[in-house]
C-alpha cells in the first residue's frame, strides 16, 4: 500500500498499510470484548441470575446482550460530535480505553451468590459502558481508513474494518475454547469464564500503543485548516433535510438488514443449536470458528468486489441470499445436528390444549412472573427441554393438557401453594412430561454420533456468506454516502441503531417469540422482516456511491 502524507506537522508520512492495521487491531479488541460476552450468554445466566428459573435467567443474560447495543447510539452521538468537531483520531483512542476497562472488570466483578444484586447491577454497567464505547468506536475507524485510501480501493480497505468482527469473534471463540480445555467445564463454569475477559487487559496495552502512533486524517485535517469544520454536527446532520435523508436511507435500506442478518448468522445461531438443538458448547465453538474463519477473507473479497462492480449490488446479494436462508437454513441445521430431534417432531408433533386465559406469555427477562399455572408449567417445561409444540382451545377452567403422539398427559396448577408446594408440584409435571418426550423418541441432547457437521458448516457458510456480502462493502458505503463536515455523526448514528438496536436485540426478541409462540423456527419472522425492507428500500432510494469524491 503506498505512503501516504502525514496531516500532524512534524510527523513522517503514515503508510495506508499501517493505517489499516492500527484502526483494524483496535476495532478487533472491542469486538473481542463485546463478543465473549456474547459467546458466554449460559454461563453469564447462571453467575449472575442464579435467584431466577432457567428460562428467565436466559432470557436475562440475552437481554443485557441487548442492553450493550441499546446504548451504542448514544455513544454514536456524543463520539461522533467529538470526531466531526475534535478529529477522528482523538475519539477512536477514547473508544478503545473505555472498552477495554469495562471489559477487564467485568471479569472481576462478584457473582450473585456471593455479593447479591450487587453484582448484576455492577455487570448492568459495564455492558452499557461497552456499548455506548462501542458506539463511537466503528464510525471512527471506518472514516478513518476511508479518508486515507485511494478513490477506486475503499471497498477493499475498509473491508479489513469488517473483518475486525470476525478476528473479534474468532479471538473471542478460541480463547474459550482454550480455557475450557485447559481447566475443564466445571472450573471454566465455576470461575474459568473470567479468564477470556482478564485477558482483554493485553489486547488493550497493544491497541493503545498502535493508535497512539496513528495521525489525524488528511480530510478532516484539510477541514479543519479551512476552517471548515462543523460547529453544529447535530443540527447540520439531523436539522437538514438534505443530510436526514441520507441518514434515513442508510437506517432503513442497508442497517436493519446487516443488524439482523449479521446477527443472526454469528449469534442467534449459537442460541438456537444450543439452547432448543442441544448441542454441546464445544461443538457450537468448533463450527463457529470454522464460519468465522471463513468469513475473514470473505469480507476482504466482497469489499473488493464491491470497488469493481458497486456496492448496492453485492450487499443486495447478500440481503436476498439470507432472506431466502433462513427457513432453510435453520430446518437444515436440525437435521444436520440433531436428526433425532427433527425426526421426533414430523413423526410426533407435540399439541398444548389449555384455556388460553391460563396462559402467560412464556417470557420473563426480569424474574417477576412465577410461571405456576397449569398452562404455564407445561409450556415452560417443553420451552426448557427445546421441544417445538403447536397451541389449542382448551375447556375453560379445565386443566392443561399436552398431547404427545398417543399419549395425553394432564399438568397441574401451582397457583396458592406454598413455594415448595408449588416447586415440588412442578417437578412432577416436568418429570412426567419429560418421561413422556423420552418415549417419544425426542432427545434429551444432541447425540454426536449423528451429526453431520460437515452439512452444520455448509449451513452457516451460507449464512456468512449472506452476511460478508451484505457486511463488507458497508463501510465505504456509509462513509461515501455523507459529507466530511457530518461524517462521523451522521454515518454512526444509523450503523448503531441498525446494529445496535435491530441486530443486538435479535438473541433476545427471536427468543422471547420461540417461547411465546412454541415454534422453534418462528423467531426467525423477527430479522426477515427486517432483512426484507431494507431489500426494498435499498432498490428504490439508496443511490450508488462507489468511486464519489469525499470532499
Amino acid at each position: 500500500m503506498a505512503e501516504i502524507a502525514a496531516t500532524d506537522a512534524g510527523q513522517k508520512p503514515t503508510s495506508l498499510r499501517t493505517v489499516v492495521a492500527a484502526s483494524s487491531a483496535g476495532t478487533t479488541f472491542e469486538w473481542y470484548d463485546f463478543f465473549v460476552f456474547g459467546s458466554l450468554t449460559g454461563v453469564i445466566s447462571k453467575t449472575f441470575f442464579t435467584g431466577l428459573p432457567e428460562t428467565a435467567a436466559l432470557a436475562a443474560a440475552l437481554a443485557l446482550f441487548g442492553a450493550g447495543f441499546l446504548f451504542r447510539p448514544l455513544g454514536a452521538l456524543v463520539f461522533g460530535r467529538i470526531g466531526d468537531k475534535a478529529g477522528r483520531k482523538g475519539a477512536f483512542l477514547a473508544t478503545v480505553l473505555l472498552m477495554g476497562g469495562a471489559t477487564v472488570a467485568i471479569g472481576l466483578l462478584p457473582s450473585y451468590t456471593q455479593a447479591g444484586i450487587i453484582g448484576p447491577a455492577l455487570l448492568i454497567l459495564m455492558r452499557i459502558i461497552q456499548g455506548f464505547a462501542l458506539g463511537g468506536e466503528y464510525g471512527g475507524a471506518a472514516i478513518y481508513v476511508a479518508e486515507h485510501a485511494p478513490a477506486n480501493g475503499r471497498g477493499r480497505a475498509t473491508s479489513w474494518i469488517q473483518t475486525s468482527a470476525a478476528f473479534g469473534l474468532f479471538g473471542a471463540l478460541i480463547v474459550i475454547l482454550l480455557t475450557r480445555l485447559a481447566v475443564g467445564n466445571e472450573a471454566f463454569d465455576a470461575w474459568g469464564w473470567r479468564i477470556p475477559f482478564l485477558f482483554s487487559g493485553v489486547l488493550l496495552a497493544i491497541s493503545i500503543w498502535m493508535r497512539l502512533k496513528l495521525t489525524e486524517s488528511p480530510e478532516f485535517a484539510k477541514l479543519k485548516a479551512e476552517g471548515n469544520e462543523t460547529k453544529a454536527p447535530f443540527k447540520e446532520a439531523f436539522g437538514h433535510w438534505p443530510n436526514l435523508k441520507l441518514v434515513l436511507i442508510a437506517l432503513a435500506g442497508v442497517m436493519f438488514a446487516q443488524g439482523a442478518v449479521w446477527y443472526t448468522a454469528f449469534f442467534y445461531v449459537q442460541t438456537f443449536m444450543e439452547r432448543f438443538l442441544k448441542v454441546s458448547p464445544e461443538t457450537i465453538n468448533l463450527l463457529m470458528l470454522s464460519a468465522t474463519a471463513a468469513s475473514a477473507v470473505l469480507y476482504v473479497f466482497f469489499g473488493w468486489l464491491s470497488d469493481r462492480i458497486g456496492r448496492k449490488a453485492v450487499m443486495l446479494f447478500g440481503m436476498v441470499l439470507m432472506t431466502a436462508a433462513y427457513f432453510p437454513g435453520f430446518h437444515m441445521l436440525s437435521k444436520t445436528l440433531n436428526p433425532a430431534l427433527a425426526e421426533a417432531e414430523a413423526a410426533t408433533p407435540v399439541v398444548v390444549i389449555a384455556d388460553p386465559a391460563d396462559c402467560s406469555v412464556q417470557f420473563d427477562p426480569v424474574g417477576k412472573a412465577s410461571f405456576v399455572s397449569s398452562c404455564d408449567i407445561a409450556k415452560s417445561t417443553l420451552a426448557n427441554a427445546g421441544v417445538s409444540y403447536r397451541n389449542e382451545p382448551g375447556v375453560p377452567g379445565q386443566p392443561a393438557l399436552v398431547r404427545i403422539g398417543v399419549q395425553t398427559i394432564p399438568s397441574t396448577s401451582a397457583e396458592g401453594l406454598s413455594p415448595p408446594v408449588a416447586k415440588a408440584v412442578k417437578t412432577s409435571v416436568e418429570t412426567r412430561l419429560k418421561t413422556a418426550l423420552s418415549q417419544a423418541g425426542y432427545p434429551a441432547k444432541a447425540d454426536p454420533a449423528r451429526m453431520n457437521l460437515f452439512g452444520a458448516f455448509g449451513v452457516l457458510l451460507v449464512f456468512v456468506t449472506a452476511a460478508t456480502a451484505l457486511y463488507g462493502p458497508i463501510a465505504a458505503c456509509l462513509v461515501e454516502l455523507f459529507p466530511t463536515r457530518v461524517r462521523y455523526t451522521a454515518m454512526s448514528l444509523p450503523y448503531h441503531i441498525g446494529t445496535g438496536w435491530v441486530g443486538g436485540f435479535v438473541p433476545f426478541t427471536a427468543f422471547a417469540i420461540v417461547t411465546t409462540v412454541g415454534d422453534l423456527y418462528s423467531g426467525l419472522w423477527y430479522p426477515l422482516a427486517f432483512t426484507v425492507i431494507s431489500i426494498i428500500v435499498c432498490l428504490v432510494f439508496l443511490p450508488e456511491t462507489k468511486g464519489k469524491p469525499l470532499s
